[in-house]
């Protein structure tokens, strides 16, 4: 499988896809942060950062051929290794067993993401902040911190508040 995988590098501010590009590939993140935001009502909204062993692509543009609806940017440089849309079409036919292993790797996306949106329904504001801290706290070091607190749905002066709080 990794022979289908190209190695890529991206450095600090260069984008992997912008608003209304296709995006042609998916991409294993070795190393560095990228942010995917998009301008809603003149203001950026962090809809996720991405991290290392982690898998990045624009969900329905590689897959359905849609413009993406993000702007993927990197906070810092970063190796990936990427794979094309026509070899991952083409996995099937060299891999074993891949619609199982596909349909494993969407159900486990597809199950954070509704852990994410329950908890943005469910938890207050500092719990939401406690509960990426515990699970995430290398974004705390690498992210700025006004792009955690978009991504939590809260303001940067909330966020502040919260992390005021927790340091005293």
């Amino acid at each position: 499988m990794s022979a289908f995988f190209k190695e890529e590098s991206l450095k600090k501010g260069e984008f992997y896809i912008r608003e209304e590009q296709l995006c042609d590939r998916l991409s294993f993140i070795a190393s560095g942060y990228i942010r995917i935001y998009s301008d809603y009502n003149g203001k950026e909204v962090t809809q996720w950062i991405s991290t290392p062993n982690y898998f990045i692509t624009e969900i329905q543009s590689f897959m359905f051929g849609a413009r993406s609806r993000f702007k993927m940017q990197a906070l810092e440089d970063c190796q990936l290794y990427s794979i094309s849309k026509e070899d991952y079409n083409a996995l099937g036919q060299h891999i074993d067993h891949w619609d199982q292993i596909q349909q494993r790797f969407i159900t486990a996306c597809f199950a954070t993401l509704e852990n994410r949106v329950f908890d943005h329904l469910s938890l207050t504001a500092e719990e939401r902040y406690d509960k990426l801290f515990e699970n995430n706290k290398d974004l705390f070091k690498h992210v700025p911190l006004q792009y955690l607190a978009s991504m939590l749905g809260m303001s940067a002066e909330t966020f502040s508040r919260i992390r005021k709080k927790k340091i005293s």
